[in-house]
């Protein structure tokens, strides 16, 4: 079993200071199953690789199980593959980095690294979507080929287990959580018993990046081997850290947007009927509500049946239940519910089920992305899923002087990255157009003021 790591940060064998790995020498550690080598196969001031390599002692691995399967216990492939055993061996081996701590260079462990991942043999049973799905929305690129059952006989087919390479800009201590959650996730086993401290780890573990994951409860469910009550318990201490787009406290940030600043002039209402005039004007009649939220939009659309499928996706779970409950979904007729579906995910990477609607409508949504984000969002809407009509609309700061309840300098909402002028958003959607071939004329919304403009903007992206 194989794990390799590549920097080419500079200087490249700063890597050994990260890992408390020496690159001039090889380092073994004993394991429970086996012994873990730790050598670098290149370091040098532009390129630095350390390899993780374990050798499982088959006899070691199964020493104290009980089981009929007596066979299996010597014959299968955990020796090979890269698995729950490789999760430990990085606590194990990694612990310091894997925490976060450096102390030779403390400074280090802050810095965003050039890093590349190979693990030759990686089972993954939901194939290359899944990489996909637990690896690109924490900023990796993914290369995987499949590997052959057997190269002698291609007629076979192809095993379960892939040759995968993860490419992305980020801290170490970062990846290698990633990597101590995930591997176990995609091989969809654990050589070890699970308990409640596994709900600890995990928890651990995931600080920072799976609250907000879009496959959070798959991973979750993987990780934990399928135990329900596991699950249960760990979803719900999640749900408790989510961000301002999830249940309770995105209410509260609505409230304190259009009750406080925005409803003296009726804004939301005003946005909503807007892209709605739009949908129907331009005949979209299969719609994405991209970012939906809480489902007011997608409850407006559903009183014109000209809408006949209509798709609600949000980054949180929890809003989506809000959203669900807001549609009384269980209780529509039947009709009326095959036209609707709710959908978990993020804006950040591709999705296949995004594909061949005719409209997509971004409320509000763009602001709440980090600008760093933007240019995934941008791929994922206008390159991959590119409906024949995007309806994009957002706050104009210029307007922000006009609101009696807004202090000077502050945004409208707490959970805004950003607020563009009127120039900003014409200049990002003239871009974006010219970008992907679309067009894009703009439309006010609400009260125009003639210093200032309309509180609101709206983009209107089509192609032909």
């Amino acid at each position: 079993m194989l794990l390799t790591i590549t920097t080419t940060y500079q200087p490249a064998t700063d890597l050994g200071y990260l890992l408390h790995k020496n690159p001039a020498r090889v380092q073994i550690f004993e394991l429970a199953f086996g012994q873990a080598y730790v050598f670098y196969p290149e370091a040098s001031a532009e390129i630095c690789t350390v390899a993780l390599l374990l050798e499982i002692n088959p006899i070691q691995l199964i020493r104290g199980r009980h089981s009929a399967l007596a066979l299996e216990q010597y014959v299968n492939d955990r020796p090979y593959v890269a698995s729950s055993l490789l999760s430990v061996a990085i606590a194990h081996v990694f612990g310091t980095a894997l925490n976060g701590h450096s102390a030779a260079r403390p400074e280090l462990v802050k810095q965003v690294l050039s890093l590349q991942v190979s693990l030759p043999v990686l089972p993954c049973r939901g194939g290359l979507p899944l990489l996909k799905q637990l690896f690109e929305p924490l900023g990796y690129t993914v290369e995987a080929t499949p590997l052959e059952l057997d190269e002698t006989y291609p007629e076979w087919g192809y095993s379960p287990y892939w040759s995968v390479t993860l490419s992305g800009e980020m801290r170490l201590h970062e990846l290698l959580t990633h990597l101590y959650v995930l591997v176990p996730v995609l091989d969809d086993d654990k050589h070890y018993w699970i308990g409640d401290d596994e709900v600890e780890k995990l928890l651990r573990h995931g600080q920072g990046w799976l609250e907000q994951h879009p496959a959070r409860e798959q991973i979750v469910y993987r990780y934990l081997k399928h135990k329900a009550s596991l699950t249960q318990d760990a979803i719900q201490r999640l749900n408790a850290k989510d961000n301002p787009k999830a249940d309770t406290e995105q209410v509260e940030h609505d409230a304190e947007e259009i009750l406080q600043v925005e409803e003296p002039i009726n804004l939301h209402t005003k946005r909503l009927d807007a892209v709605v005039a739009v949908l129907r004007e331009h005949h979209a009649r299969r719609v994405l509500d991209l970012g939906c939220g809480e489902g007011k939009l997608l409850k407006l659309l559903m009183q014109h049946s000209e809408f006949t499928e209509i798709v609600g996706l949000d980054v949180a779970y929890r809003a989506l239940e809000i959203a669900r409950r807001r549609l009384n979904l269980e209780y529509l007729p039947t009709r009326q519910k095959g036209r609707i579906t709710l959908l978990h995910g993020s804006l950040g990477y591709r999705d296949k089920r995004l594909l061949g609607y005719d409209a997509a409508a971004l409320v509000e949504v763009i602001e709440h992305l980090d600008p760093a984000r933007l240019a995934a969002f941008e791929k994922t809407v206008f390159e991959f899923a590119r409906p024949a009509l995007v309806v994009i609309t957002t706050p104009n700061v210029e307007y922000n002087v006009r609101f009696k309840t807004l202090p000077a300098g502050r945004l409208r909402h707490k959970d805004h990255r950003f607020e563009w002028s009127r120039a900003e958003f014409q200049h990002w959607s003239h871009e974006l157009a010219m970008r992907f071939g679309y067009q894009v004329q703009f439309q006010s919304i609400g009260p125009e003021d003639p210093e200032v403009g309309a509180p609101s903007q709206m983009g209107i992206f089509s192609r032909s």
